[in-house]
């Protein structure tokens, strides 16, 4: 009887301390939340209005893309609008500088878009530095068809992804 009552209290113990143990790993963790709830608001602001960034270039230029017809990479009027409206901002915004990403549709080898969509990447370029914006804050890259804005294998789409894009580069 000595014996069952040792083996029962030790029991005992070993389950009170393991009971101590789970209600400590067990505990909810309560987290109070101080945040204003206007903070998700005023990032949601920082992101359009921030200096120099590309929602303020697009804002300030109408658009931060030029498109191009088939083949083609010369600069027709609405294009060359959009490129003065850009250079003004970019000037206007020193410590900013820009790549210039030519896109060609789906048409076409690999090598022939990657040539074309340099093309128009050097178009913009050239264009934007005879408006005033200096050559060692633009590059360029040509993404050939690889990034298309429109899916499709019809005119409305290529046209879409005749391109050249204007991204601010901090």
């Amino acid at each position: 009887m000595k014996k069952v009552l040792l083996i029962s209290a030790a029991t005992l113990v070993l389950a009170a301390c393991s009971s101590k143990d789970d209600a400590v790993e067990t505990a909810p963790v309560v987290v109070e939340d101080t945040t204003p709830s206007d903070v998700v608001a005023d990032e949601d602001v920082d992101l359009v209005t921030l200096p120099g960034a590309q929602a303020e270039l697009i804002a300030a230029a109408g658009s931060d893309t030029i498109y191009f017809g088939t083949d083609l990479y010369n600069l027709e009027a609405d294009a060359r609008r959009t490129l003065e409206a850009q250079a003004r901002w970019l000037v206007a915004n020193p410590g900013v500088n820009a790549s210039i990403e030519g896109h060609a549709d789906e048409r076409g080898t690999r090598e022939y878009n990657l040539a074309l969509g340099e093309r128009r990447a050097n178009a913009a370029r050239d264009y934007l530095e005879s408006m005033g914006v200096p050559g060692n804050r633009l590059t360029v890259i040509s993404w050939g068809k690889e990034r298309p804005v429109a899916l499709g294998s019809n005119e409305q789409a290529w046209a879409q992804n005749r391109r050249a894009v204007t991204v601010v580069v901090r």
